[in-house]
């Protein structure tokens, strides 16, 4: 039962409802709490001004969803009401949806009318508080509203099946204990409520209080309030329009707007609705019960958790453990090899210096007596001894001269620990799903005949095996740096092929597919190797050209509209490999400056090649030439161009170079050097020069053999 309590109590004041009414939209609400969070709406939103208009459709006219702002903050969960009755001292602070409601700012003067029979002010307008609907009520104010009798008569059961102690109605927070109630109000009152809210005079003198137990007793054994009609207060509900969904009176069917519907019995709908609730209810109570069984199974499910987790963990830290001695055992092994080399060098050192140390002892009696000997004054013994100390002394100079000052041991430590492949190892330290509610993909099968190269861009296709039965929810391609390093994810998703661009020239790439699921991933395919293109074909880039430069020739050939110069680039980037392409003067009128050379992608384009940091170039006329970047002019070089002449670019990103050629001649020296990163062929003109550019061509033969040499 303590289950339902939150059905039985009213989402404003968070009470049990008191004297219920039923809205339009099947929410209900106690009739002081509706009171209290009645507004006030606009002359133009009455129901007489739409029925004026001819726009009224029903006594209760729901607001524009625009204009229901004006009277809630439906949208952020919140509502705020104000009224005209009186209302609570304190808003409500707990609703089951989450809805608070305020109470007016400026509450009327006290009227003694019960919340039925007080006045309702004129177009006023309820939002209900649960579903945010918004609707303007006619002249019958809240009595248009039906009571809802049922919901009384729950709430009165609920109330009388709980043991506790009968609490205060009225206590705002913690509710008292009661000490009387009012059979006339049906209010229970502690004492400090009843000298406040139900003092002993003037009207209320006349009401008779009696023992919170025998209040219980004669509001079980009063009897129960018929359901009279909100249209003719008077007059009990007989019948049921089947229309209106709604019990009605015999007036209504005789000069109300139910005359015309069709109407049954009360009682027979009765039965019939109790029935079909029964058989709803059955339904509700299958799932509740399966809901039950689940909420069963979720308890056990975190208790198996907590203690797969304990095992998990222990399980984890051995194998860390175990881990961390292997580890520990190879550090002891590899500390024996380096105090072994630590005695070697050593003893070797040690052993040097004893037999040093005796050489120069030797040495040093030698040469004191041969400085005794040379003392003497007597020439013939001097001389019977001096050839053999002679002897003795270049002997023992030509010992020290025989690699004996030089070490015999370094002292570095010849030795380095190679821990790359076990940090890596480390690094990929990872759990593996041991076990599979339904298996992985089965391993991908590269489709050789739909794989290729063009220039620098690859296209791979692959497919699931034929027989396959487990669907896979997406792949992933991987490709090595193409110089036979790591593998790296190129591309994930659904689809079945997939093209790489900006590849290495003249590289090799190596490159595998693997299929994935929720379950986990497939084994991969088989490696494919991908060999790109040793020359590059390429041509002009129209979309980063700028606008006065005009492309033809399938964007082979460029001039310009301006007398400015205008930069273009070509379509593809080098970062890597040796990489040339030429250019031949097709119009040379009044010896322009046109640039060559190479340039970032965010190179200025209105500005000759070269004069920010962005391009490497070298102008020339009819008659010299310069290299320039960054606005920097060097090189001044003999020898110009002419219609019909070709300008060759030649880019050695091995040797970091950029050199240039004027029919097959090297134009200066190297006119860059240290150039690094990615770089697009670029040619600056104006209109006085038409160039058509030639690509995939191969390095010159000189060139080559130069390279070779050095």
């Amino acid at each position: 039962m303590e289950e339902m309590e939150e059905e039985l109590k009213c989402p404003v004041c968070g009470s049990f409802y008191r004297e219920p009414i039923i809205l339009p939209c099947s929410h209900n609400l106690c009739q002081a709490c509706a009171r209290n969070i009645l507004v006030q709406t606009p002359e133009s939103e009455s129901p007489q001004s739409r029925r004026a208009s001819g726009s009224g459709v029903s006594d209760y006219d729901y607001l524009d969803l625009d204009k229901m702002s004006l009277y809630s903050e439906a949208d952020s969960g919140y509502g705020s009401y104000g009224g005209f009755a009186s209302a609570p001292t304190t808003p409500c602070q707990k609703s089951p949806n989450g809805v608070r409601v305020f109470p007016p700012a400026m509450p009327p003067p006290a009227t003694h009318l019960s919340p039925a029979l007080a006045p309702v002010p004129r177009n006023s307008c309820i939002t209900c508080p649960q579903c945010h609907r918004s609707l303007i009520l006619d002249d019958r104010g809240l009595r248009g509203f039906p009571k809802n009798r049922v919901l009384e008569g729950v709430i009165d059961r609920y109330q009388q099946s709980k043991a506790a102690a009968l609490k205060c109605q009225l206590c705002e927070k913690a509710p008292k204990e009661a000490t009387v109630m009012c059979e006339q109000c049906d209010v229970f009152y502690c004492d400090p409520c009843r000298l406040r809210c139900h003092p002993p005079r003037g009207p209320l003198a006349k009401h008779r209080l009696v023992p919170p137990a025998q209040g219980r007793v004669s509001r079980r054994l009063s009897p129960r309030k018929v359901s009279t009609c909100t249209d003719h207060e008077l007059e009990n509900h007989s019948m049921y329009c089947v229309q209106c969904k709604m019990p009605v009176c015999y007036q209504c069917l005789e000069e109300g707007k139910h005359s015309s519907h069709e109407v049954k019995a009360l009682g027979a709908m009765w039965k019939l609705h109790k029935s079909q609730l029964s058989q709803a209810l059955n339904g509700l109570s299958d799932r509740a019960k399966e809901a039950k069984e689940f909420l069963v199974q979720l308890r056990n499910m975190v208790q198996q958790i907590q203690e797969n987790s304990v095992e998990f963990e222990a399980c984890l830290v051995a194998q860390c453990d175990a881990l961390i001695d292997a580890l520990n055992r190879r550090k002891a092994q590899l500390l024996a090899r380096v105090n072994k080399e630590h005695e070697h060098k050593l003893k070797v050192v040690r052993d040097q210096i004893s037999h040093c140390t005796v050489k120069l002892r030797q040495t040093t009696g030698l040469m004191e007596y041969c400085l005794e000997v040379i003392k003497e004054n007597d020439p013939s013994g001097f001389l019977q001894i001096s050839d053999a100390l002679i002897r003795r002394v270049h002997l023992t100079e030509d010992q020290w001269g025989k690699g004996t000052l030089t070490p015999r041991m370094t002292t570095d430590f010849d030795l380095s620990l190679d821990n790359s492949p076990l940090l890596q190892s480390i690094h990929q330290l990872d759990f593996v799903q041991v076990k599979a509610s339904s298996p992985v993909p089965a391993t991908p099968i590269l489709q050789l005949e739909e794989c290729c190269t063009h220039n620098n861009s690859a296209t791979l296709s692959w497919k699931q095996p034929p027989l396959s039965t487990v669907p896979a929810e997406g792949y992933i391609l991987e490709l090595d740096d193409g110089n036979g390093g790591q593998f790296r994810e190129v591309y994930v998703g659904k689809e079945t092929m997939c093209t790489v661009d900006g590849l290495h020239f003249n590289s090799t790439y190596n490159a595998r597919v693997k299929a994935f699921n929720k379950t986990g991933v497939s084994q991969y395919s088989k490696t494919l190797v991908l060999q790109t293109s040793e020359v590059a074909w390429f041509a002009f880039d129209p979309g980063s050209a700028h606008s006065d430069i005009i492309l033809s020739n399938d964007n082979l050939t460029v001039t310009c509209s301006s007398y400015d110069d205008r930069v273009v680039l070509g379509k593809t980037g080098f970062s890597r490999g040796v990489h040339y392409w030429e250019l031949t003067v097709d119009r040379y009128d009044n010896h322009p400056d046109p640039a060559f050379g190479v340039a970032r992608m965010d190179v200025m384009k209105d500005v000759m090649l070269g004069k920010d940091d962005k391009a490497w170039a070298m102008y020339v006329d009819n008659n010299r030439s310069w290299f320039m970047h960054n606005n920097s002019h060097t090189n001044r070089t003999e020898g110009g161009i002419t219609k019909g002449a070709t300008i060759g670019v030649l880019l050695d990103l091995n040797r970091k170079t950029l050199t240039f050629f004027i029919n097959d001649e090297q134009q200066g020296p190297i006119a860059f050097e240290n150039v690094e990163g990615l770089f697009f062929p670029a040619v600056s003109l104006n209109r006085n020069v038409q160039v058509t550019l030639h690509t995939g061509l191969p390095v010159p033969d000189f060139y080559s053999s130069r390279a070779s040499i050095a």
